[in-house]
Parts: structure tokens; sequence; C-alpha cells
């Protein structure tokens, strides 16, 4: 029974507990709307600026606040987009290869969604400050309808994530802030697809893999700046994840009906990637600056899941490093109205040959505008609006159920990504003590 569920898993290989956002927002699983302010110039320039806003970017940010301040934010997120099939075929033992059947375009598959995120900060004494931001870094949901093409790699996908950084800055010398963060991270995920029982007259079986734990990063950063320019560097480190859940599979009949059961206690690993991120902040004129920010990210990190006893297999991913360009501008229009604008451009981590319906994946453009403005001494708001525009993209990761077994159902895929788009919608606050 084993290891007729260890075989059917790699039927799900796409992923097992961390796909979800797929053509959302920063690239494959990863969400970088972590604040309102940023959302208004395409995120260009948060590793330089300063203030709670910036605490997920570089934690010496908070390094010269004067006043206890804190800030709020969420963003509304509308990804839409059509995951096609293109002659995708199953191969039943025994059996030639047939079409996949089922709904041969899956339109809008990645749910909308609200990410929130907040921080606080605190000076202690002139040159010391504290700060606590919480995010969602890797959070949201995909549901492809039963009858979808796409259902044996890819049905119904939901993680949670929350990452709580708490952190401290340092003002060393005048022109040199540094900073250091714990990131402790809780992950939560129910993954499902379906699996296919030896003839396409018989209806699919179910699998449903669950998993959650607690895990543990870091990140380090520093600024340094004078009267004109601010130039920020950080890191934040990979995460090794370890996930404890239960796989349950049923709906299988016939020969294959031994393979119903639930396992609990099963453990995943796997990595989320390190960013190395550097910004800059430079003031053009009295009321024009100018933002810049490249981030890399080391998705190969990401190369396997690792499931433990009794299963005791390695999943591969082949997700490859890639890299964020931004630039943008904050404009003073008056002393309580700031206009922003800005532009990313951002590759997919995931490959040609490796890429699959449960993360549809691609290359896109984010143009971004908004601005901030201040309602009281204290009291200041912050809105945005974010276009994203994904490169229509193929989906084409051949799996297979029950590996290595007398039903070995290789899937074919071939499939692809078209009209991709999402908008998003920030609005937040921050408040100075």
């Amino acid at each position: 029974m084993t290891t007729r569920i260890k075989l059917s898993l790699l039927a799900s290989a796409p992923l097992w507990l961390v796909a979800s956002t797929g053509i959302a927002h920063a690239q494959a699983f990863y969400l970088q709307e972590q604040s309102a302010r940023g959302a208004g110039r395409a995120f260009s320039g948060e590793a330089a600026d300063t203030g709670p806003q910036s605490l997920w970017w570089n934690p010496a940010a908070i390094a010269d606040i004067e006043t206890t301040e804190a800030a709020i934010a969420a963003s509304a997120i509308l990804p839409r987009g059509k995951v096609i099939d293109d002659g995708t075929v199953i191969v039943r033992p025994r059996q030639a290869p047939a079409a996949i059947g089922g709904n041969p375009v899956s339109k809008n598959p990645i749910n909308n969604g609200v990410l929130p995120s907040g921080a606080v900060a605190m000076p202690l004494g002139e040159r010391v400050a504290i700060g606590l931001a919480v995010t969602s870094p890797y959070s949201f949901t995909t549901n492809y309808d039963a009858d979808s093409w796409a259902r044996y790699s890819a049905d119904k996908t939901r993680l949670r994530t929350i990452d709580i950084q708490p952190s401290v800055g340092v003002s060393v010398f005048d022109w040199l802030r540094v900073g250091a963060a714990v990131n402790v991270e809780y992950t939560d995920a129910e993954l499902g697809n379906k699996l296919p029982n030896l003839t396409a007259a018989l209806p699919d079986g179910q699998q449903v893999l669950k998993g959650d734990g607690w895990d543990v990063g870091w990140t380090a950063g520093v600024q340094m700046h004078n009267d004109w320019a601010t130039v920020g560097i950080s890191y934040k480190s990979a995460i090794e994840h370890t996930l404890k859940g239960s796989v349950e599979i049923s709906g299988l009949v016939g020969p294959l009906a031994g393979g119903n059961a639930t396992i609990d206690g099963i453990k995943a690993r796997f990595k989320t990637p390190a960013q190395i991120i550097v910004g800059g902040r430079f003031r053009a004129t009295d009321a024009l600056t100018v933002n810049m920010q490249g981030i890399r990210y080391t998705w190969t990190d990401f190369d396997t899941i690792d499931l433990g006893a009794p299963l005791d297999t390695a999943i591969p991913e082949n997700y490859r490093n890639t890299w964020s360009l931004a630039a943008g501008l904050d404009y003073a229009a008056t002393p309580d109205l700031t206009l922003r604008a800005g532009v990313q451009r951002t590759l997919t981590p995931t490959q040609d040959g490796n890429r699959d319906a449960r993360v549809p994946d691609s290359n896109r453009w984010n143009f971004g505008a908004g601005g901030s403005y201040r309602l009281t001494p204290r009291f200041t708001i912050d809105a945005a609006a974010n276009y994203v525009a994904f490169k229509d993209e193929t989906i084409d990761r051949i799996t297979a159920a029950y590996v290595g077994e007398a039903a070995q159902t290789p899937i074919v895929t071939n499939g692809r990504l078209e009209e991709a788009h999402a908008l998003v919608f920030s609005l937040g606050g921050h408040v100075a003590f």
C-alpha cells in the first residue's frame, strides 16, 4: 500500500505543498505586495527607503526613526488568464495514446485574494531602533474545475504563509545604517489533484496532501546615505521548510483500489529562495526622487521536494536563478501629496520542459502608479494600482501516475498560458506616535 501511494504521488510531481500563486505577482509563488507605498513605484526603491514600510526589504530602514511608527497595508490581487490544452495525451496501460479529455480551456484558475501586511518600529535612544514586520510572502489559492484538462497535475491548491520578522536597526555613523532580523515563518498548505483510473469510462480518483510547519531564516542589510542619495543592500536568506502532514488517496477502483489509503506523519522538505537586494534613491530636485532596485533570487534552492518516510522520495523541480529590475519616481506635488510611478521587469524561474499548470508562470512587466497624502501631521494614507502583463508561455511538464508498476500512466502535457494579466490595488496607512 505504501509503495502504491509513493508511486501515485509522482503524478503530482510539479509541486507538493508549495505551488500556489502561478500568474499572480513577483515570480513563481512569491508575493512582493508588502507595502502600498512601494507598490506605487513598482517596488523600485524599497531597500533604500526608510520607515516600517521598508522593513521587509531591509531592517536598516528603521535605524534613524525619531518616533514610534506603524504601517499597515492590504492588496487586492485580481489575476486573469487562460490555461489551454494544445494536445495533451494520456497513455493508459495497453491502450493507445488518447486525448486527455475534459474542458480544454481553464479560465482564471488563480483565485482573487487580499494580501495584508503590517509593521511597527520604535526608537531606543538616538541611534538604535527595534521593529516587527508581519507579512505573507508565499500565499494564494488555485482552483481548477474538476473536469479541467489539467486535473492530473493541478486541481486545487491552497497555501498560506505568515512571516514574523523582529528586527533591529542601528545608525553606526551619520552616513551608515545597519540592520538585522530573524524571519519566523509559518506555512500551511493543502494540495489536490486527480488520479486516472485504468479506463476513461471510470471516474477519476483523488489525491489530497496537507501539511504545516514553523521554520526560521534571517535578513541583514545596510544603507549608505548623504544629502542627495541613499543606497541600500540587503540579503534575505533561503528558508528550509519542513512541513508535517498527511496524504489521502481515494476513488481508485479495480486493480488500483489497493492504493486507497490515508497516511499521517509524512514530512516534506523544500527551500524557498534567498534574495540579494540592491536599491537606490536619488534626489534629482527638491521635489523629485529617482528610485532603482534589482533583486537576485536563488530559485535553484528550490531544486527538489524531499518526502520522508514512509514515502522516501524526491520530486525534482528544476527552477533556475533569476532576477527583477525596477525603476520609479517619487514626486512631491505639494507638502502633503506625493505622487509615484514605476515599472518592473521580472523573469520567471520556471523552465521550458518543467512548467506545469499548477504554476503557469512566465516573464512579466509590472506597471505601477500611486501616491501618498498626509491627512494630519501624524497620519498619511498610501494608495497604488499595478498592472502586470505576462508573456504567453508553454505548459509542457510530462508526469506519470503509478511509476514503475504495470499500471504506469504517462501524461504528456502540451498546453499554453495565454492572455494572462493581473490587476493589483493596494491601500495602506502610516502613523507616527
